[in-house]
């Protein structure tokens, strides 16, 4: 039987379907829609050419989601997503003139895996609840990320027409995203409309936040800053300048209620995994942190081979530049950006609970290293902790991962 790789170019209202045999001869070819109907013409033209439940045939795709790659992976049959980027220097090697096409493209997917199978991994087996937790915690991480940019964005604003507000926000936490602070400028969104507040208003305001203790006292304070007198800006453009804070407001609040629903429904989900017990036993992961963790390393076991390999798609390890006799260790820029984050807040955390992590960090930095080359080499270390724990189904434990180092003899 002749052996036989799919190649499917992505679009968004098609798709290009090509299929070669093992000498490279394109043996079918499609375009279908992303539909059932889309799918079962796929499903046919592959087992016209010997697709079986005994022997499925391998596709190569640009994309690891959406709906055609999940119908593919519910079949059982390996799926290959291959960087878009990849594809453009296997592309050069079919064709020197720099010619495209959707066909084309295909075609050269699906002579990916005839030549290059081995160098490319297929879609991890990660169960349902895994991907289901992948999901969620994407999506609370992207919101994170767009409140802190509005958050970034509103602070730009304040500091052109309305640094009290800023101050005020300096005096409580720094951080304009909490509810006082929003319930505050909602209140008061320019210098003018803050010169007609009472400390009862205020007060009133603050209780409607949430807030419970001292509330005369930080009324009184605020009241005070926002009265005092400031540089501003001409009438009309403060004005329009508060119209759009408000809408900056607008955006924060929504972002911030978004993660309370999102950080919920992630932390119910991530209780539910058998990993969760071990993932959670390490120093500074709390379900937050370690949903993220485990949505983006999955819990197909076979997806790395060794902590070597989980380390590089972290961006943990430093990757080796050799040629010659020229040799440069650097940091590994190409990486899982994700999981990357999660390593710095990972960090931060088990420096204040890990005696072992702290000594590392330290030890870290008295040989040289700045703040972030130590927060990488100690993201490195736990993941290997993490490698090792996964596998075996054991639990951290402080001693197995920072062994203390045995007394030198004493001299004579």
């Amino acid at each position: 039987m002749l052996k036989v790789t799919c190649g499917i170019d992505w679009a968004e209202k098609h798709h290009d379907i090509a299929l070669v045999d093992e000498n490279g001869t394109l043996v079918a070819k499609a375009r279908i829609t992303e539909s059932v109907e889309g799918l079962q013409t796929l499903l046919a033209m592959l087992a016209d050419v010997g697709d079986s439940s005994g022997c499925l045939i391998p596709v190569a795709i640009e994309t690891p989601r959406g709906l055609l790659v999940a119908a593919l992976r519910a079949t059982g049959r390996p799926v290959y997503p291959i960087n878009p980027m990849a594809v453009a220097r296997y592309r050069e090697r079919y064709s020197a003139s720099g010619k495209k096409s959707d066909h084309a493209d295909a075609v050269v997917l699906a002579n990916i895996l005839r030549t290059d199978m081995h160098v490319h991994r297929p879609l991890p087996a990660d169960t349902e609840l895994a991907r289901t937790i992948a999901v969620l915690a994407r999506a609370c991480q992207d919101a994170t990320w767009r409140r802190t940019r509005a958050g970034n964005e509103l602070r730009s604003l304040l500091r052109e027409y309305y640094p009290a507000m800023l101050e005020a926000a300096a005096n409580r936490s720094g951080n304009l995203a909490t509810p006082l602070t929003r319930a505050l400028l909602e209140l008061a969104p320019t210098p003018a409309a803050a010169a007609t507040l009472s400390k009862a208003r205020i007060a009133a305001r603050l209780r409607r936040a949430g807030r419970s203790r001292n509330i005369d006292e930080v009324a009184a304070e605020l009241h005070a800053i926002l009265r005092r007198p400031q540089l501003r800006q001409d009438p009309l453009v403060e004005h329009a300048m508060g119209v759009q804070a408000l809408r900056l407001l607008a955006t924060l609040t929504t972002e911030c209620a978004s993660i309370e629903h999102l950080a919920a429904a992630v932390e119910t989900a991530f209780q539910q995994h058998p990993d969760y017990e071990i993932i959670t036993s390490f120093p500074g992961i709390a379900a937050q942190a370690g949903a993220r963790l485990l949505g983006e390393i999955g819990d197909d076991r076979a997806r790395f081979a060794d902590a070597r390999s989980l380390k590089a798609f972290a961006g943990a390890a430093p990757v080796t530049r050799a040629s010659g006799r020229s040799l440069v260790v650097s940091q590994r820029r190409i990486k899982n950006d994700r999981l990357a984050a999660v390593g710095f807040t990972w960090g931060l955390s088990a420096l204040n609970l890990s005696p072992g992590a702290r000594a590392h960090y330290d030890r870290r930095r008295i040989t040289g290293d700045g703040h972030a080359a130590a927060f990488r080499h100690l993201f490195n270390r736990f993941l290997g902790c993490l490698h090792h724990c996964l596998k075996t189904r054991e639990r951290y434990r402080e001693t197995t991962a920072f062994p203390t180092p045995a007394e030198a003899p004493a001299a004579t």
